[in-house]
């Protein structure tokens, strides 16, 4: 039988339990209710659980999510989803002022999102422990460079076989130009999506293109639920709503760079523009991560303001009572004040210990830990980010965009992150396969020079 990752109700229903947990709804009845009948907890990393459901099961998991969904929550008020809330709760909402980012420094973000994409897709899914140990046993500990099998014990691979999907591309011995991954393939839809719509694109313009240009089965967790609802007939904003647990999860945030890219000095704005692309398939924390990225990038952008202004920058978006800003808070005061970046990944994991690897609000605040602790440098961040586990690939290469950027140029990357990747990204979008990061910089400059 075939088993649909990321959309079997038996499988969402306990995904979502979690979620009505951590934003303030009461499940604990409904939760009894489908333990009494047999029902299974979440899968805890792959997308389905081994086996299917009975069909009483699944009918009952579709019922108890629909019940799930009515259930008031007690944070509604400070993690709201609504722009105009959202502002309003935001008392150090930034000013736009406005400048323009060269080509070189857009090219040198490509090149580092994808850097830190690459380095963290070995080990996407692995418990940190495993993380650890992968690199220790080639001498790879901290990360100086990309992971690679070659040393490593077979009784350790056997325990904790690299990611399967990336294994063949993305470890050292066998990296030829940078394999295709939805960390960059979102950036190369919404540079697709500001080609054809500009910066007045409404979230129906996002899901149209996505029917046109983006395969389902390249969708995941929350994108691919709302592909789903949009193909049943349901319309944004409800696409995020409807059926999706994963509504708060990294999938927006991964989507966010481009609007930052393409409103240098202007973080209110690409907050706006990353809003406007999140609400397809998310809500409260998960759209704030997209937004809090946005301007992060945006500032970051004008080459004039340090990782620490950039990072002030971003939490001025985000409500700062929500779950999100608290940890992001958190993270970066833990980072400055902590020596050993272990140290801070063992905290966060810690204190994120409840929530899923690839929920936003953890992953989200490791980027901020990583970027506070290495002070922006680029190496640092990106190998910070990675060696901090959770979704590797997705924090790795949203580290990577930021301090590339501030770093202002391709020339200022160390080339054994950069040589691998060969000018030449692998694409399922439009016609963008095989494409050089140079080419996919000048079109984001055009896009950032329109008006």
């Amino acid at each position: 039988m075939l088993r649909l990752t990321w959309v079997q109700p038996e499988d969402l229903i306990g995904h979502e339990l979690a979620q009505a947990a951590q934003d303030g709804r009461a499940p604990s009845a409904i939760a009894a209710r489908w333990r009494a009948a047999g029902g299974r907890q979440a899968p805890p990393r792959a997308g389905a659980s081994p086996q299917p459901a009975s069909r009483y099961l699944r009918t009952l998991a579709e019922d108890l999510l629909d019940e799930l969904a009515d259930l008031p929550s007690a944070l509604a008020d400070r993690e709201p989803t609504d722009l105009a809330r959202i502002r309003a709760l935001c008392p150090d909402w930034p000013a736009d002022h406005g400048t323009v980012t060269r080509p070189a420094a857009l090219e040198a973000a490509w090149l580092g999102r994808a850097v830190g994409c690459l380095l963290g897709k070995p080990v996407e899914k692995l418990p940190l422990d495993a993380v650890r140990r992968l690199a220790r046993a080639t001498g790879n500990w901290p990360l100086t460079t990309y992971f690679t099998a070659r040393g490593v014990p077979e009784d350790l691979l056997a325990e904790h076989p690299w990611n399967r999907r990336s294994a063949a591309t993305s470890l050292a011995e066998n990296i030829d130009g940078m394999p295709e991954d939805d960390d960059l393939e979102y950036p190369l839809l919404n540079l697709l999506l500001l080609r054809r719509h500009g910066r007045g694109f409404t979230t129906p313009d996002v899901a149209r293109l996505w029917l046109d240009e983006l395969p389902a089965g390249r969708t995941f967790t929350a994108e691919r639920l709302a592909y789903r609802n949009l193909l049943t007939g349901i319309e944004p904003p409800h696409t995020a709503r409807h059926r999706n647990p994963f509504r708060e999860w990294i999938g927006a945030l991964i989507r966010a760079d481009v609007h930052g890219w393409t409103n240098p000095g202007a973080p209110a704005a690409a907050a706006v523009q990353a809003h406007r692309d999140a609400t397809l398939t998310h809500t409260a924390n998960g759209v704030y991560a997209a937004m809090f990225t946005a301007a992060v990038i945006a500032t970051a952008a004008t080459g004039t303001h340090d990782v620490h202004t950039c990072l002030r920058t971003g939490l001025s978006v985000v409500p700062p009572r929500s779950r999100l800003a608290q940890a992001v808070t958190h993270a970066v005061e833990l980072a400055a004040r902590t020596p050993d970046f272990d140290d801070v990944a063992d905290e966060l994991q810690a204190h994120h210990s409840g929530t899923h690897w690839v929920h936003a609000v953890p992953n989200t605040a490791l980027i901020a830990a990583a970027l506070t602790h290495a002070d922006g440098d680029f190496a640092g961040s990106v190998t910070r980010a990675v060696s901090g586990g959770w979704d590797s690939d997705s924090s790795g290469a949203t580290a990577g965009s930021v301090a590339a950027l501030l770093a202002g140029s391709p020339a200022a990357l160390p080339a054994r992150w950069t040589a691998p990747l060969k000018n030449r990204l692998a694409s399922s979008v439009a016609d963008f396969d095989g494409t050089g990061f140079d080419t996919l910089a000048q079109l984001t400059h055009l896009e950032a020079s329109r008006p």
